[in-house]
C-alpha cells in the first residue's frame, strides 16, 4: 500500500510503501488521531524504516495501492 502525503509550502510530497498486509481502517483512523491530537504522525514503511512528520505541517493524506496502470506519454 502507497501512501501519499503533502507538506505545507512544499512542492514535494513523502511518498511511503506500507506493507501488503497493512490495513487501510486502520491506518485511516491512525492518521485522524494523529490530526485531532496534534503532535507526530508516525509510519513505518515496507523495511521497518519510521517516519515521522509533524501534523501541523500535513496538508493531505493519499492512501491507495501502487498503480500498475500508470501511462506515461499520449495515445490511449
Amino acid at each position: 500500500m502507497d501512501v501519499h502525503i503533502g507538506v505545507t509550502y512544499s512542492p514535494k510530497e513523502l511518498d511511503i510503501e506500507l506493507p501488503d498486509g497493512a490495513d487501510t481502517e486502520q491506518l485511516k483512523s491512525d492518521v485522524v488521531a494523529a490530526m485531532t491530537s496534534g503532535g507526530m504522525l508516525w509510519l513505518t514503511d515496507r523495511k521497518g524504516r519510521q517516519v515521522g512528520v509533524p501534523v501541523e505541517k500535513v496538508a493531505y493524506v493519499e492512501i491507495g495501492s501502487p498503480d500498475t496502470d500508470r501511462r506515461i506519454g499520449f495515445g490511449g
